[in-house]
């Protein structure tokens, strides 16, 4: 009776019969801001969906909630048809009206996306702002396609516009393709044109006509086309995608390519790859620069073909610790030798592929990714969720740098999840059922290193631990003599102690006034980390005692001990801006423009601030003069130029401890004119994780600044300890490790970063600093390590079978009681009532447990009217922002002393103010605690109730409303 009703229905029908079809047209983004049937929450996750796996999942899903939900509001299907016709998905409009075009009509306009589809990488090299600007005068698309093309085109350059453009017109109903030919000719893409209409070229690549469109009939054109689509046979789209990608992978595109292919090993990597091409699990173990991954990448190849021959699936998956070497290896070593013969792909957290993990696995044969990945879709599993995945789905796992295969590490706990899959195996054959297939595990390293072995004998247990963890049958190694000569020339430059550094005396005695003013018994010498660590400890002990005066000292001293520790090795004008910045910004905190009444400083923070501000002018006066800088600067300075001025093609890598030093090590090069005169073109390269003073780098600046390093745009690189680890930097020929000494595998690792031939390796330290004296431990290191793995080579099967399986019983052992501790921890988290928060600065009360809300299941949210009195927003200095549900905006900080307490999030449009909790005191019963994550603290706080809280919100607007009229 109700035509609405009847047309809903007939709505719903179409929806469900095209639904394939139509998850091809629909474009999920636009689309949503028009359909008001639709509640937010559901809006939200499909909007996530198309976040995380792209239009064509986010549509299917659209649509299958339109169809199975009842409760829409009358005539829906009016306002999603015109919502189609607006956004410009006019051919999908029609399917939902069940008037699809005529069959014929719609084969060809199939064979045109087809053909589009084909031609891809010819079409990207159009001028994309033209023949946008055309599309949209030809109305194929609408204003926010054109704009959101220009600003891609602006930030990815021609090709990306150009692959959105492309994305967007094939959605047009039947009809649009003589349109983007006619837009084509009108920008003079001559050739692209012929191109698409299959028109043959005569010898000087001129085109027999030159006629323009109006010549043929559009079906002409389009059967033209289609013709042409079959006579593209796969060797030539093999061919057209294999150049594009080629050009990337390898600088010299000369006929020898396929020779290239052809993976041709060294006697001595063919001697250890033997066991492993005899299915037997090994660690590899090879010095850097002799080419492990070359030999995994053979072990993959014959893994793959055996499989084949036999006619069963193989699936190799290859894991690394660290982004960056995802992209190395697929670009240097996998892609380029295994991808045209099969199918390779690459995933980590920085890669935006917007489909999930097990479907990756399904559509390829070698998956390159970070082993947390791998990790979170094992674990997903075993919860029983679609999106995880089995070890036994693969039949070979390759581990780069598998030294980190120890307790804690992320590896470990695959290889923990093979162990136990393992001994359940041998239950089962006992009981003569089939056991669980699983992968073949294939370790590489430069050097397991000894895990702070004291003795020979620790040496080995060590080794044989690792080869415990990694169910190895041998481990093996090549020793090289005629090598050995390549090994990077080691010397250790001494800087002089200072003899004298009025600098560091002014702050030296700035804090002994903080240390007699907070009556501080002094333990060690300032300017160290054991200083760093005591200093720590007082202001925790002080927070908990709610002593405002040695806590704010505390906070302070450490400020003065990072300066001494960058006046030691950078120059003291940066330590200087760093007390600077830092008071500045405190001074700011206390100052706030507040109008709901100011914060109170203390006589103590007073007695802070004057003292610095006395001694400043000193300390000013005092970095002016450059002989009183320190002596590893001037030594750094004649290595890094002595290099720079006796190779022909300098290019080498600086290890610093601490991103600053990074940084200003970098600045300090780029203001001296001296290194600018020998050629010195320098970056700094410095971890992803948010966690220190400094903005970290993003994955992509990582990666831009070891593109340029290799290509030579950039010759020097000032590093964190980031870049230790198996980063192939392109032939580097000296390596300095500045002030810097860990252990014997970060050294191996640093010095393997020296590939030329006549590399040196340099340890600058200042004399009596103890740096030069752990390095010598470290060599002593390697050559234990040598001798325990030629002992453990040589040992008798069976003792190393019986060690081996008694250190995988006891891992899985640790494990069973950790995961038991786990879940008791889970069963005795207790009610929030059992906790109340304080001020970590002046103990002001915050708010009682029972105050927080988790969002999420991480962000500790407080939305309560009476905490919103207790603080004041401010901007937040280093915004970083991530694409999330929620965006965080200010600072939030106490009323009464300007402490930080954490942010202010934006979460579905609401603001809630989340805590951090290192900024309060806990108690917890009786006692005062401070912790430095949320997770230490065993209480289980309730999920954020969004609904309920908009509600409440939605009222008080509502009152308000009611006010002002």
């Amino acid at each position: 009776s109700d035509p609405n009703k009847y047309q809903d229905a007939e709505t719903s029908h179409a929806l469900g019969c095209f639904r394939d079809r139509l998850k091809r047209l629909i474009r999920v983004e636009p689309l949503l801001d028009l359909l008001h049937f639709l509640e937010p929450d559901r809006k939200d996750r499909i909007k996530a969906k198309f976040r995380e796996e792209g239009d064509i999942n986010a549509a299917a899903f659209l649509i299958d909630e339109i169809i199975h939900s009842k409760n829409y509001e009358q005539g829906w299907s009016r306002e999603l048809i015109t919502a189609l016709e607006t956004v410009g998905c006019k051919h999908a409009a029609k399917y939902v009206l069940n008037s699809p075009p005529e069959p014929t009509e719609e084969a060809e306009n199939d064979s045109c996306v087809r053909l589009i589809d084909l031609l891809q990488l010819t079409l990207v090299s159009m001028k994309t702002g033209d023949v946008c600007a055309h599309c949209r005068a030809l109305g194929l698309l609408t204003l926010e396609d054109q704009e959101n093309i220009m600003k891609l085109t602006e930030n990815q350059g021609n090709i990306g516009g150009a692959r959105l453009l492309l994305k967007r017109l094939v959605k047009n109903e039947a009809g649009w393709f003589s349109k983007f030919l006619q837009a084509l000719e009108d920008t003079e893409h001559h050739d692209l044109v012929r191109e698409l209409r299959g028109e043959p070229c005569n010898e000087d690549g001129e085109a027999c006509t030159k006629t323009g469109v109006g010549n043929r009939t559009p079906a002409e054109v389009k059967h033209h086309s289609v013709q042409h689509i079959y006579s593209l046979t796969e060797v030539d789209m093999y061919k057209e995608g294999e150049e594009e990608e080629e050009e990337d992978l390898t600088e010299d595109d000369d006929p020898s390519e396929e020779s290239k292919r052809n993976i041709v090993l060294r006697d001595y990597q063919m001697e250890v790859a033997r066991p492993a091409l005899e299915e037997k699990n090994i660690i590899i173990c090879l010095p850097t620069g002799s080419g492990k991954t070359r030999v995994a990448v053979y072990i993959t190849k014959e893994h793959l073909e055996r499989k084949k021959q036999t006619g069963q699936p193989g699936k190799v998956v290859v894991l690394v610790n660290k982004v960056p070497l995802v992209e190395q290896h697929y670009k240097a070593e996998f892609g380029r030798f295994l991808k045209h013969q099969y199918s390779v792909e690459r995933v980590s957290g920085a890669s935006q592929l917007k489909i999930s993990f097990p479907q990756i696995m399904e559509q390829n044969d070698i998956i390159i990714c970070t082993a947390q990945i791998l990790e979170n879709s094992l674990a997903k599993a075993k919860n029983g969720d679609e999106d995880g995945i089995k070890l036994s789905q693969f039949t070979l796992m390759v581990i780069d740098e598998c030294h980190h295969t120890k307790k804690g590490g992320v590896y470990n706990h695959i290889m923990i999840r093979y162990l136990k899959q393992k001994h359940q195996n041998q239950l089962l054959k006992k009981q003569e059922k089939s056991p669980v297939p699983l992968p073949q595990i294939l370790g590489l390293t430069a050097s397991p290193g000894v895990g702070g072995a004291m003795s020979q004998q620790m040496a080995e247990e060590h080794i044989l631990q690792i080869c415990a963890n990694l169910d190895a049958f041998t481990i093996k190694t090549k020793t090289f003599k005629e090598e050995e000569a390549k090994t990077p020339y080691k010397r250790i430059a001494k800087a002089e102690e200072r003899k004298e550094d009025p600098f560091g005396d002014v702050i030296k005695k700035i804090m002994d006034e903080i240390h007699k003013h907070a009556d501080l018994k002094l333990l060690c010498e300032p300017g160290t980390q054991n200083y760093e660590q005591w200093v720590v400890q007082k202001e925790q002990n002080a927070a908990k005692e709610e002593n405002q005066m040695v806590r704010v000292c505390a906070e302070h001293l450490r400020q003065y001990n990072e300066a001494l520790h960058q006046s030691n090795t950078i120059r003291m004008s940066d330590a200087f801006r760093f007390l600077d910045k830092y008071h500045n910004e405190e001074l700011k905190t206390k100052s706030s423009p507040d109008e709901e009444g100011t914060i109170t400083i203390t006589d103590t923070e007073r007695f802070l601030f004057t003292l610095f501000k006395d001694n400043k002018a000193k300390l000013q006066e005092l970095m002016g003069k450059p002989q009183y800088e320190n002596n590893n600067l001037a030594q750094l300075k004649t290595n890094i130029l002595k290099e720079f001025s006796t190779r022909e093609r300098a290019r080498g890598i600086i290890f610093t401890r601490t991103r600053l030093s990074a940084i200003a090590l970098c600045q300090w090069i780029q203001e001296n004119p001296k290194f600018d005169e020998v050629g010195v073109s320098a970056s700094y390269l410095i971890g992803g994780g948010d966690q220190s003073v400094v903005k970290p780098m993003t994955a992509a600046e990582q990666k831009d600044v070891l593109n340029k390093f290799r290509d030579g745009q950039i010759n020097l690189l000032i590093a964190t300890t980031v870049a230790e680890e198996g980063l192939d930097i392109a032939e580097c020929n000296f390596v300095i490790r500045y002030c810097l000494v860990t252990n014997e595998i970060a050294m191996i690792q640093a010095r393997g970063r020296g590939r030329a031939e006549d590399s040196s390796y340099t340890l600058v330290a200042e004399a009596g600093s103890g740096v030069a004296e752990r390095e010598s431990v470290n060599e002593y290191r390697e050559k234990m390590m040598s001798t325990a793995i030629a002992k453990v080579c040589k040992m008798n099967r069976a003792d190393y079978e019986k060690k081996t399986r008694e250190f995988q019983m006891q891992a899985i052992m640790e494990e069973k009681v950790k995961i038991k501790k786990k879940q008791k921890k889970g069963m005795m988290k207790e009610p929030p009532s059992k906790i109340s928060l304080s001020c970590r600065q002046c103990s002001v009360f915050v708010c009682s447990g029972e105050d927080i809300e988790k969002i999420e299941n991480m962000h500790h949210v407080n939305v309560t009217k009476q905490f919103s009195k207790l603080f004041t927003v401010r901007e937040n200095a280093s915004l970083q922002e991530r694409l999330l549900d929620y965006e965080t905006n200010g600072v939030i900080a106490c009323k009464n002393c300007g402490q930080q307490w954490g942010s202010m999030m934006l979460y579905k449009s609401i603001e809630c103010p989340c805590l951090h909790i290192k900024n309060f005191v806990v108690t917890y019963g009786s006692k005062k605690k401070t912790f430095s994550k949320w997770s230490e603290l065993p209480i289980k706080f309730p999920a954020f109730d969004y609904t309920q809280h908009a509600d409440l919100l939605v009222e008080d607007s509502g009152e308000e409303d009611m006010e002002t009229d």
